[in-house]
């Protein structure tokens, strides 16, 4: 690869923007919500009630029905029921659904993450 087409963070995000849909908080969670942050945000932040978390870097292994990780609440949503990402503010929700919408599953991103759900006053358990 050229150094012509390394891509930044933002450049992923972006990209990841492009090709995934975003929902209001509001409106999120008919399906799953999955939360991609580290176990230390939630403890820091609070955590949406019924919503999944599998940090970002362990999502793979977790979505994956084939591996030894697999989380069947996950899975069981592959091909099905959209699988509504949420961060901190929606960078790693968006590079997280692109991932997923790879591996076969209808996702959308909860804009503006955990900030934004916090402001449409919706429950968080602290």
């Amino acid at each position: 690869m050229s150094m012509s087409m390394s891509m930044s963070m933002k450049d992923l995000v972006s990209e990841a923007r492009e090709r995934i849909a975003a929902v209001a908080p509001g409106e999120a969670g008919d399906g799953l919500i999955l939360d991609v942050r580290e176990p230390h945000e939630l403890e820091q932040k609070g955590r949406v009630p019924d919503a999944l978390h599998i940090p970002r870097g362990l999502l793979e292994a977790h979505a994956d029905p084939e591996s030894p990780m697999a989380s069947e609440r996950l899975t069981a949503m592959r091909g099905g029921t959209a699988v509504d990402l949420l961060c901190a503010s929606g960078a790693r929700a968006a590079l997280a659904a692109a991932t997923l919408d790879r591996m076969g599953y209808d996702t959308r991103v909860i804009e503006g993450g955990l900030e934004n759900w916090e402001k449409a006053g919706l429950p968080v358990e602290r």
